[in-house]
Parts: structure tokens; C-alpha cells; sequence
């Protein structure tokens, strides 16, 4: 999956010290937005001139149904538990390498195209997604907890099912459904799935709570059922405790967990329950088959005292999993999530607390006097009160030349309009708007600070410069007089420095017979030519033959047909007499190292950027590292980027 490695090594100190500035800096934007807009909305409540001021809370003589708010506060905190463990130093530079792309292998080509076509934009950009899934994710669960009520509570469900879709298909490879080995065990159907699954339950209008309890436990039900006939399906190797004398399927998941980076007493114990389900595999299958059978079962019935006793034994057999199996999902490793049992128990739980509502949560008939705004402001602020005349605020009455309509439209015996009374209007109706919607409108504010920078990286098909400088190191930026060279070109025409006076230069070191990295070289000039667009007229790419043996201008021209450049007009591959060649090296500090015939030089690698006037503006390594095509991407970014600045410092 070449698009979704970026090759890097996570803890590269410049990819880490750049996703913690970004992390620093939009997490102080976000504070200012948060604290300007509660300022506003403070101040208004502080200058509002008429009603009373809003208590945030809702008044329609009805609860929030108890399982709803289990579901929204239980996954308001995963989900900012998820954004926290997305802010891991070493998320940006692994994500896509040692996270994503490992659990897509094992699915057929078509899933992995499909998630190396989303994962692209973590590795094309991996500061920018990274902060972006950050800021998503904790915009999500503060989005849940405060709003507990109204729209403003079904929208933060329905972001909740949209971006848990998102990290389903393209983080979690369609939850693994398509890959052998797919269990229940291990955390199929994808963890993240009933994130989406809460969402919409949370979405939906709370009237549906009267009946979607019992709907919810009948789909569990039949989720435990079809786990525990793929678990106990012939030839899947969950019945083997070794297989060709080697751990079965769950001992050899669970001794490769053991023996990652995590607490002594933890690992040891996986080691032990590894070591119990290799002796007794066919007897730890089946347990679980028929653990999974009967919570299926009594999900089904939904008989609330049936329901209680599955749950109660479904919560301790999920954590037992958690720990033994499932390593608690974010341990000995990057991980980004608990993996799948603590949402699913939250699931369930939710599911029984609603078969037997409070009796708070019956029906209430609703009155006048019980209308809510979605959670604005209270019954009082939207009909009145009785001195009032019951009548909404803003209709007052006309023969006291009062207000009249809609707020900031003056009785027309007055004969005033206008902006005082329109900003007035404003002003009140911000004031209307309780904490809880302040909030919610907060935690989208952070959702945006996120998805805007991360929608921008995916319309962005080049790579961020980042890569290279974290491959390559920090350029040098200089001001130096180039050295002069005067050598023959691939077409055998003299090219001198002084005869490139006028345009930028950006020149390297290539090798015409090496086949690896000098290849790349190329082809990152070749796509910096292409970013620069009608800029590139301005600019000679070029490259010095890095060989004292195969110099010729045969061996130039076959390497510019291999690579494509032979139809590029500003291309310059140099070459010339051993002497010549040998002072153009000791003068830009190339070291060059002649192998035994018929192989490559040895050489490092070195890209120069000199400005119009014949100044070195940069030098900087031109490794090319693992030559990936994100990291190719970058490079190229860069040489452009450079090329740009000297045609403005000439």
C-alpha cells in the first residue's frame, strides 16, 4: 500500500515537534473562540432589558430518558478519551504505517485500495490529520455531554454517526469484516461501529425511547447469536489450541499481545491465559460460543428479568475479554480507541435501562406553558407571564407604544425603526440561549477547527515539505557565491553557471547507473518542474553526473529515457572529463567513491538551490529515504517551494 506508508519513523523528532505545535497552536485558537463567545453570550444575558434571563435548561415536564443519557454521556467520554490518545507524540509520523495499513492487509485488494485511498491524506499530510482527528473527536464528546436536549443534542448524534463511519471504513478496514480470523473476540465488527450505532440512537427524537429499547436489545441479540456461529464455524482455528504445533488463533493473538510494551503484571497475565487457551483451546471456544448463544438469547426475549441477568454477566465476560484478549485495546502500541467492549457493554446497558423507564419519563401532556426552544431558554422567555398577558415576548401592547412583532420592529404610531431596536433584537435573542446550546455551539466551533485544515490536506494532492525536512533534516538557508563549472550537457552542448545567470538553479548529483536512489532524485526535479507551472520557465533543472567511470553522454541520455526526462526543455544533465567533474564535486562537498566496475558510486546525496544572481540560497540533503510516493511528493514540495523564494530574494 505505497500511498499510506509515508516511511517514516513516528518518534522523528521534527514530525513530533511540528504536531505539537500544531496542537499547541489551534488548541489557543480554540480557547479564544470558546472564550469569546462565551463572553458574548455572558454579556448579552448581563445588558438584556426585558424577560427573564435564560437557565439553559429544559422545561417541557419530562426527563431525558436515562438510557439516552447513558449512551450520550458513556460515548461523549470515549470519544474524548479517543482524542486524547490521538494526541500520542508519535500519532502524526504512525498512524497510517503501523495502524491503519497493518489492519487493511489481511482484507482483499479492493478494501485496501479503498482505505489506501482515504489513508493517503494522513500520509500525504500527517500534521494536519493528525490535530484534525484530535480536535474532531474531543469536539464530539464535549458536543454530547453538554447538550442534552433538543436539535441541538440529535445534531451532535448525527456527527457522531458521520465521523464514526469515517474512522469505521478508512481506520478500522470496514471494521475487518472481510479478513479471516473476523471474531468477537478480538473486537468485530470494528469497536467504532457502535460509536455510529449510539450516535443514531441519540439522534433519534426522544418519543422513539418509548419503543427503541426493546428494538435495541432485539438487534443485540442477534448480533451475540451471529458472533457465536462465527465463532464456533469448522476450520476458523478457534477450536485448536495449537495448530502444526504452533498456538491456535486466539493463543497466538494473545501471546503476540503479551509481548508488547506495556506493564509487567499485565503482560504476564496474557502470557498465562495464552499459555491456558494453547492447553485447553476446544474448552475455551466452548465457553465462548456458548456465552455468546445465550446473551443472544436472552437479548431476544426481552423479558426485563432475563435481559438483567445477561447484562449483569455480559459486562464482567466483556471485561474479562478486554483485559485477556483485547489488551484493554490501546495498550503496547499506538492505539487509538478501547477497542470494542466497553461500547458495547454501554450499548446493552442502555438498551435495559430503557426497557424499564422511571416513571419521571412517562408522557406528560404538554401546555402551552411547557414549550421548550431546543434547550434556548425557558417557557417564561417564549410565551410570557401571566402580567404579560401570556403573550410572547416582543408583542406588547400597542396602545402603550411598546414593541410590537418581531424584536427590533417599533409600533409604526412611533414611526421608529431601525438599527438600535434590530441590534436590541439580537441581543435578546442571544441572551435567550442557555449554556448547554453555548456549549454545543463551543464544541462545533472545535469540530470545524479540525475538519477545516483536514478537508483542505484532502484537496491537497501534494505532500506536506514536512516529510522531507523530517527524512532530510533542517536545510541550511545561505548567501554564498555558487562555484563556477562550465560541463557538457546529455545533448552535448556546453552549459556554464555564468551561462544560467537570470534563472534560478536547482541542481543535485545523480548517477546514470544507479537504480536506487538516484532514480528518485529525478523524479522529485521532475515533479518540482511540474509544481512550479509557468514559474518553470525561470528555472534549470539541474544534475552533475556523480560517476568517474560511467560519464559519458550515452550513459546521461539512457538515464534521462528511463526516467522520463528526455522531453523536459529545462533539464540539464552535466557531464565532462574526470578532472572536471572531480573539482565540480570537491567544490559543492560531494564525496564520490569510484566502486569496482559495472556498479554504482558511491555518493551522498545533496540538492543546492542557487538564485538568479549566482547566490547558494540552499542546501540541504537530498536523501531520499524510504522513496515512498508521499515522501517523493514532499520533496518535490520543497524544491518548489525554494525555487519560489530565490526568484523573490534575486
Amino acid at each position: 500500500m505505497p500511498g499510506m506508508n509515508s516511511g517514516l519513523n513516528p518518534s522523528d523528532p521534527v514530525l513530533v515537534a511540528a504536531f505539537r505545535s500544531a496542537l499547541l497552536h489551534q488548541g489557543a485558537i480554540a480557547l479564544i473562540m470558546i472564550v469569546l463567545l462565551w463572553l458574548v453570550w455572558a454579556t448579552a444575558r448581563t445588558w438584556r432589558s426585558s424577560a427573564p434571563v435564560a437557565t439553559g435548561s429544559a422545561k417541557d415536564g419530562r426527563a431525558e430518558p436515562r438510557a439516552r443519557s447513558l449512551l450520550r454521556t458513556g460515548f461523549g467520554v470515549l470519544w474524548i478519551f479517543d482524542g486524547l490518545l490521538q494526541a500520542q507524540p508519535k500519532m502524526a509520523g504512525g498512524l497510517a504505517a503501523q495502524v491503519i495499513e497493518p489492519t487493511a492487509a489481511s482484507s482483499p485488494a479492493w478494501v485496501q485500495h479503498l482505505v489506501n485511498w482515504g489513508g493517503a491524506v494522513w500520509s500525504y499530510h500527517p500534521v494536519q490529520a493528525g490535530a484534525a482527528s484530535v480536535w474532531i473527536q474531543l469536539g464530539i464528546g464535549v458536543w454530547l455531554i453538554v447538550a442534552a436536549r433538543g436539535t441541538w443534542s440529535r445534531l451532535a448524534g448525527v456527527a457522531s454517526v458521520a465521523w464514526g463511519l469515517i474512522v469505521w471504513v478508512f481506520g478500522e478496514s470496514l471494521g475487518g469484516i472481510f479478513a479471516p480470523g473476523l471474531s468477537w473476540l478480538t473486537g468485530a465488527p470494528g469497536g467504532v461501529l457502535f460509536y455510529v450505532a449510539a450516535g443514531a440512537l441519540v439522534a433519534l427524537p426522544e418519543q422513539a425511547w418509548a419503543w427503541c429499547g426493546r428494538l435495541l436489545l432485539a438487534g443485540l441479540g442477534v448480533f451475540f447469536a451471529g458472533m457465536a456461529v462465527l465463532q464456533a464455524w469448522p476450520g476458523r482455528g478457534f477450536w485448536q489450541g495449537t495448530t502444526a504445533g504452533k498456538p491456535g488463533t486466539l493463543a497466538g493473538m494473545v501471546r503476540e499481545m503479551s509481548g508488547t510494551p506495556q506493564p509487567h503484571a499485565l503482560s504476564a497475565l496474557l502470557s498465562h491465559f495464552a499459555s491456558f487457551a494453547t492447553a485447553h483451546g476446544f474448552a475455551v471456544n466452548l465457553v465462548v460460543v456458548i456465552a455468546l448463544a445465550a446473551m443472544g438469547a436472552a437479548f431476544l426475549t426481552g423479558r426485563p428479568r432475563l435481559v438483567r441477568y445477561a447484562v449483569w454477566f455480559g459486562i464482567a465476560f466483556g471485561l474479562a475479554d478486554w483485559v485477556l484478549v483485547q489488551d484493554f485495546g490501546f495498550l503496547g502500541g499506538l492505539g487509538t480507541d478501547p477497542n470494542s467492549m466497553i461500547p458495547l457493554i454501554l450499548l446493552f446497558s442502555a438498551g435495559y435501562v430503557a426497557l424499564s423507564p422511571a416513571p419521571h419519563e412517562a408522557a406528560a401532556p404538554v401546555t402551552v406553558g411547557m414549550i421548550e426552544a431546543n434547550g434556548a431558554g425557558t417557557a417564561n422567555e417564549v410565551i410570557g407571564d401571566a402580567g404579560r398577558g401570556g403573550q410572547p415576548e416582543g408583542l406588547r401592547d400597542a396602545g402603550q407604544g411598546r414593541r410590537r412583532g418581531w424584536p427590533g420592529v417599533r409600533d409604526a404610531g412611533t414611526g421608529r425603526q431601525g438599527w438600535p431596536g434590530v441590534l436590541g433584537g439580537v441581543r435578546d435573542a442571544v441572551a435567550g440561549v442557555g449554556a448547554r446550546s453555548v456549549g454545543a455551539v463551543g464544541a462545533l466551533a472545535v469540530i470545524v477547527l479540525g475538519a477545516a485544515p483536514m478537508a483542505s490536506a484532502a484537496a491537497n494532492r501534494s505532500a506536506d515539505p514536512i516529510l522531507a525536512l523530517a527524512i532530510s533534516g533542517s536545510s541550511a538557508s545561505l548567501d554564498v557565491p555558487a562555484p563556477g563549472f562550465s560541463l557538457t550537457d546529455q545533448n552535448g552542448r556546453t552549459v556554464s553557471l555564468d551561462g544560467l545567470r537570470g534563472k534560478v538553479v536547482l541542481m543535485t548529483f545523480l548517477d546514470p547507473v544507479c537504480s536506487t536512489d538516484c532514480p528518485i532524485i529525478a523524479q522529485e526535479f521532475k515533479q518540482a518542474g511540474q509544481m512550479l507551472g509557468a514559474q518553470a520557465s525561470g528555472v534549470e533543472l539541474v544534475a552533475v553526473v556523480a560517476n568517474p567511470t560511467y560519464r559519458s553522454t550515452a550513459f546521461t541520455r539512457a538515464f534521462d529515457r528511463q526516467e522520463g526526462l528526455a522531453a523536459v526543455p529545462n533539464w540539464r544533465y552535466l557531464t565532462g572529463s574526470s578532472g572536471e567533474l572531480a573539482a565540480v564535486w570537491r567544490h559543492y562537498g560531494v564525496t564520490v567513491e569510484n566502486l569496482p566496475a559495472g556498479a554504482m558510486s558511491a555518493h551522498n546525496d545533496l540538492a543546492v538551490v542557487i538564485d538568479p544572481v549566482g547566490h547558494i540560497r540552499q542546501e540541504l540533503d537530498a536523501d531520499p529515504g524510504p522513496g515512498t510516493s508521499s515522501t517523493r511528493s514532499s520533496f518535490s514540495v520543497l524544491l518548489s517551494r525554494y525555487a519560489r523564494q530565490a526568484m523573490g530574494q534575486s
